[in-house]
């Protein structure tokens, strides 16, 4: 089959964004368009909400998404933890893969390391 390019969250690599884009994306100086709120879902909720808003802002057209999930750490019924580590996870793999071109930690005043911004790729419509 067809291999898609991943967005490599450690890197950074970006193909398809300029370089003075990417850079402008890891700091936060791209307006976020969107913004969802995972805190204190499930996987399963977290993951279907995740989806259908990418997917929602894809066809609105929107490209700089923020993506909260919490920094985790405040017991069992905490989920926002596991959600840190899954997001970038389910960003890169299907059915997300093909939308998403950058995924960078959000700045402090965004979330830090419980927040995420997500670029999407230019729709082709």
């Amino acid at each position: 089959g067809r291999r898609t390019a991943r967005p490599d969250v450690k890197r950074g690599a970006t193909p398809g964004l300029d370089r003075r884009s990417a850079e402008r994306f890891r700091r936060g100086q791209l307006a976020v368009e969107a913004r969802l709120d995972l805190h204190g879902m499930t996987q399963t909720q977290a993951h279907r909400t995740l989806v259908r808003f990418v997917e929602d802002s894809a066809a609105a057209g929107r490209r700089t998404l923020l993506v909260i999930t919490g920094k985790g750490g405040r017991g069992a019924e905490d989920w926002s933890g596991v959600l840190r580590d899954a997001v970038p996870r389910w960003l890169s793999t299907p059915p997300l893969a093909n939308q998403v071109l950058q995924i960078a930690p959000a700045k402090p005043r965004d979330g830090g390391m419980g927040a995420f911004y997500v670029r999407l790729r230019r729709s082709r419509s």
